[in-house]
């Protein structure tokens, strides 16, 4: 029960709540009403308008981030976080435009899982691991800090440096994704990423952000990539283009969980390690709910404990093996792996 509770309040107390209604300079003489307290994944949005003058209205479409919506909403399947409602209101010949901002929260609590430890390999203790992941049975990393981010390709048993390129002393590298033989590789705060040849390790191509604020994780379902930039949005990107088509919140039932860096996709989740807190939420791509959080604070006991030892980050999802192996920046072991529900 004490790593019970330790661990929901270390993970959910983070989120911050922020609402408001859109302003203009003639504010129009209507506003939104909804649902008093909070909204909740499953909840019915209940919609009116208030209308202190008691003018006569014809017409009121109401939307929801531009989808047309009743005025009794259900939200299922919605995705979480802030959204925009508006109301498209006619009378006396004319038209005007209303909105409010609304969150979204999940409607589950996370479950707990618990690791076991299956086996533990050599890192290298210089490297200040950003991605790390898994491609056709070989393990690839990236690394960060200016002067010192590379690209890697090890043997995961014996930590041996198979491939490896050094990133231009201006870049601060940061997570990977593969996909289709291509390696897609963040930076920081540069807004650009790369692409390699996952066998020749040449880079092919560079592409630039769009409205995401920064470069932190990444991670592939086979068709899409997912992108954090250390907020609780995870954008979601063509990997033709690398346009950022759009974007998911990340929320447990009471608030967001922001900071989200090395992203996993493993079975139809993302698994997400959160920056400074040495745990990991698995989301649901298609709200952004958190349904799990895994506390591997633990782990780091375990490794050598030096001058410049950081938090835990890297996460990869070995299929063949069916375990996950984690490491921290400047960790001198890799772990593999097993996770169950409490």
């Amino acid at each position: 029960m004490r790593f019970f509770n330790a661990l929901i309040i270390s993970i959910l107390l983070f989120g911050f709540n922020s609402c408001g209604d859109s302003n203009s300079k003639k504010p129009p003489p209507f506003s939104i009403k909804t649902n008093e307290g909070s909204l909740h994944l499953g909840d019915t949005l209940n919609l009116s308008i208030n209308n202190p003058k008691n003018i006569e209205i014809t017409r009121i479409a109401y939307k929801l981030n531009n989808s047309i919506i009743k005025s009794n909403h259900v939200l299922l399947n919605s995705a979480l976080g802030t959204k925009t409602v508006t109301a498209e209101i006619s009378y006396d010949g004319k038209t005007d435009t209303v909105s409010k901002v609304i969150k979204i929260y999940n409607n589950i609590i996370p479950s707990i899982y618990s690791y076991e430890i299956v086996n533990t390999y050599p890192h290298d203790i210089t490297s200040y691991t950003q991605g790390l992941e898994f491609y056709k049975g070989e393990l690839y990393e990236s690394t960060g800090q200016k002067g010192e981010s590379k690209l890697r390709k090890i043997n995961f048993e014996t930590g041996e440096v198979l491939k490896n390129i050094n990133l231009d002393d201006s870049f601060f590298g940061e997570g990977i994704t593969i996909l289709n033989d291509k390696i897609y590789q963040l930076t920081w705060r540069a807004k650009m990423g790369f692409i390699y040849d996952v066998n020749s390790f040449e880079r092919t191509s560079s592409f630039k952000y769009g409205r995401s604020k920064e470069g932190w994780g990444l991670c592939n379902d086979s068709k899409v990539l997912y992108k954090s930039d250390g907020t609780e949005k995870i954008w979601i990107l063509n990997p033709e283009n690398m346009t950022e088509q759009s974007h998911i919140e990340v929320y447990t039932e009471k608030g967001k969980i922001p900071s989200l860096n090395e992203l996993e996709w493993i079975d139809g989740k993302i698994f997400a390690n959160i920056y400074q807190r040495n745990g990991v939420v698995i989301v649901n791509p298609e709200t952004g709910g958190v349904e799990g959080v895994i506390d591997f604070k633990p782990l780091r006991q375990l490794v050598k404990q030096h001058d410049e030892l950081d938090v835990l980050n890297g996460i990869a999802y070995n299929s063949e093996r069916q375990t996950i192996f984690v490491t921290g920046k400047n960790w001198n072991k890799l772990f593999e792996v097993k996770i169950k529900k409490n």
